[in-house]
Formats: structure tokens, sequence, C-alpha cells
């Protein structure tokens, strides 16, 4: 019954989930907007604080600081039934669209969407470009930059090629005495539950996942989607920019790797042109890019059935949100009461400066492939492919049109191309 009263901030949650379009710098613009003028739900001071917090975070930063808006109100219940509101809409779209991906004769339309591809590949660039100016700033991180880069393209097709990147940047900045902070007290009790819990499904789906795939289990593939947006959830830092690169080597590369296809592995798998549409597509939609997984899941599923794809979506949306949520209400109270982690802000520096050097390594990489590709392309689709590249790139990073509009005038080109037959 004590929820009851917490009703017109779930309703706040959902008109702010269905209007959030654009990102996380917009998202953060919204919450200033609705929970702080509107509802006075936390000071301007807070929301700041809280959006601060969440970007030293792997997960979904978005999606973590409206948690701790919602736990501030009303405890973790409340926080997460506000994770449930906050995700349903986009989740439920990208669902609808893989649905239709699966099940329709799509060809005709999705020709208009071919120009999604090299918009979404801008779109990771022109974060690239921006994060660098940011996070760029020493010898130390130019060099954690250009070797997680190289190492990215030389070897993207490895599933732990990312996480050992940024584990190996977060240890090499950990060596410089002068990063440590001095000051701040001593944390209070922390609550360990929500810590276990998370650890134990990391270990528990990662070795299930495995002994499911080895053995060729009937439902495998169904595990095999949670526990893989599980580990994207737990380990992506840098948002939707890093997560996108993730997933197609995941889904993309991997499976298609000498290795897997030497031990006849029945893994995941979806097509490079299915990946790129959805993760353009996603651009489009209201709330977190995280919700990119209720597409993947359902596209990896297709062979299935519709219920298992449906399925699927959900337990993929859960898998990627549930690291974030069990995470940020986790450090939050070291947060609170000391606010200079001495080990983690060592970390970060060069955890950032890796997480900018693969979106480099992965633009490259998406190019390279995309340059194969262009080999059967007549000239004029050559052209139109570099101008979308060029252009989602220049109008994210300097103009800061917002995404969707990008999105929608890329699918315009596209049909006039089509219509012209070019």
């Amino acid at each position: 019954m004590k929820l009851l009263r917490h009703i017109p901030f779930l309703t706040a949650v959902l008109k702010h989930s269905i209007t959030a379009f654009g990102g996380p710098q917009v998202h953060l613009g919204l919450m200033q907007y609705r929970f702080v003028e509107q509802r006075k739900d936390i000071t301007s001071e807070e929301l700041m604080e809280y959006n601060a917090f969440c970007q030293l975070l792997p997960g979904a930063s978005s999606t973590q600081t409206i948690i701790l808006v919602a736990f501030k109100r009303g405890g973790t219940a409340l926080a997460f039934l506000t994770l449930l509101v906050w995700i349903l809409p986009a989740t439920f779209l990208m669902a609808m669209v893989a649905i239709a991906y699966s099940y329709f004769d799509m060809r005709a339309g999705l020709k208009a969407f071919s120009l999604i591809q090299p918009m979404a590949i801008g779109f990771i660039a022109s974060a690239t470009i921006l994060l660098y100016k940011k996070a760029i700033n020493s010898l130390i991180t130019k060099i954690i930059f250009l070797v997680a880069a190289v190492f990215i393209f030389v070897a993207f097709k490895s599933p732990w090629t990312i996480p050992v990147v940024i584990l190996l940047a977060g240890m090499a900045t950990n060596f410089s005495q002068k990063r440590i902070p001095t000051d701040g007290a001593a944390p209070k009790a922390i609550k360990w539950g929500g810590l276990f819990l998370f650890i134990f499904l990391f270990l528990a789906t990662g070795i299930i996942s495995e002994e499911a795939t080895v053995k060729n289990w009937q439902q495998h593939k169904t595990i095999n989607v949670f526990e893989n947006n599980y580990r994207f959830g737990t380990f992506v830092f840098g948002g939707g920019d890093v997560l996108i690169p993730m997933m197609y080597e995941q889904y993309v590369a991997r499976p298609n790797s000498d290795r897997i296809k030497k031990n006849k592995r029945d893994v995941l798998k979806i097509s490079k042109e299915a990946f790129l549409t959805g993760a353009g597509i996603v651009r489009a939609m209201p709330g977190p890019v995280f919700s990119v997984a209720s597409y993947t899941s359902a596209i990896a599923l297709k062979e299935k059935g519709l219920t298992v794809q449906l399925t699927g979506a959900i337990i993929g949306s859960l898998g990627i949100f549930l690291p974030s949520f069990f995470i940020v209400l986790f450090f939050f109270p070291i947060w609170q009461n000391l606010k200079k982690y001495a080990i983690f802000y060592r970390s970060l520096e060069g955890i950032y400066a890796a997480v900018v050097g693969i979106m480099l390594g992965a633009t490259l990489y998406f190019l390279k492939d995309f340059s194969v590709e262009m080999e059967a392309f007549s000239s004029i689709k050559i052209l139109s492919y570099i101008f979308v590249f060029l252009i989602s790139t220049y109008l994210i990073y300097t103009q800061k049109i917002a995404a969707q509009w990008i999105v929608l005038s890329t699918i315009g080109l596209g049909f006039l191309l089509t219509s012209l037959h070019i």
C-alpha cells in the first residue's frame, strides 16, 4: 500500500521515458525539468551529484541516475519499479522492430534503411571525438588510448578483448601515486546483499550458459541471451556507444571466427545487416540505448519462434539492466561517505582512456568491413554511404542535433534513393 503514494512519481517516470530522446545528456536536462523544477523530488545539486557518480560506474548512466532519484524517494522497491517503468517503452518498441524484421517481407523497406548502417558508425565516431577531448589529457592516457584502439582493431573477434582492455587500463593508472586522494571519511556499513546477488548471478549464469552450450540443451540459446546481456551490463563503461561494439563482436564477428567454426558451436548469431539496422533504429527511440538488447535478443532467437523471441526480449532486457541496478545501489553508500574512493579514482583515468580507444578501434573495424562490402556497390551508393557517415558524425558532434532527426532524415534519404532505383 505504501507504493500507492508513489503512483504520481511512476507516472512522471513513464512520461519521461516516452519523451527522453537524444541520449544521456538530453536525459539529464529532461530530469532537471521534470523531477527538479516540476515535481521537486530532488534538488539540482543532488541531480548533478547523482549523474556525476553514475558516470563513474559501468552500466547505463541515465538509468542509474533515475534509479537513484527513486531510491531517495522510496527506497529499493520503488527504485526497482522505476527501472521497469523507465525501460518499458523502449524495450517494447525495439522488440516489435525485431518481430517485424523476422516475420514480414521487409526487403524493399529495408533497402531504405541501408543508410542507417553508416549513420550508426557515424554516431560512434562523433562520440569518440567528443570523449577524446574530455578523457585524453596526459601522456599515459594517450598511450592507453592508442594501445586500446590497436588491440581492439586487431583482436575484435575475441569475446574477452574489451573487458581485458578495460581492466588492464585501470591497473595501469593505479601505479601513479599522485592521483591517490588523501582525504575523505571512512565509509559506513554497507549492505552487501545486493553485491552478493550481483556476483552470484554473474558466476552462475556464466557457468550454466557454458554448460548449456557445450551439452546443447534444448533451450540453451535462451540461457545464452541472459548471460550475454548480463555480461554486457557488467562490463560496459561509457554507455551505449561502447555497448554497440561489444554486441557486434559477440553476435556478428565471433560466430564467424575460425575458433567457433572449428568447434562447430551453436552460438547466438545475428547478420551484420540486421544488427546495424537495429543499432541505428534504437537511436530514434526514446529511453536508454541499452534497450537495443531487446532487439538483439529477439533477433538472435528468431529461429525459435515468436513466443521464444518475445521471451528472449524480456530476458535480454532484464539481463542488461539488472547489473546497473545492483551496482549503483551497492556503491552509492560508499559515494555518500567516501566521495574520493582512492582505488576507483586511480583506475578511472585509465578506464576512460581505454573506453575512447575501444570506440576508435570499433569505428575502424566497422569501416574496414564496409570497405570490403563497397567493392560491389555502385559509385553513387558508395558516395551516399560516405556522405551519411561524414554528415552524421559532423551533425552530432558540432551541431548537437537530436539523434532522432538524423535517423529520420537518413531513412528519408534512403527511401528517396530506393524510389530512384539507386
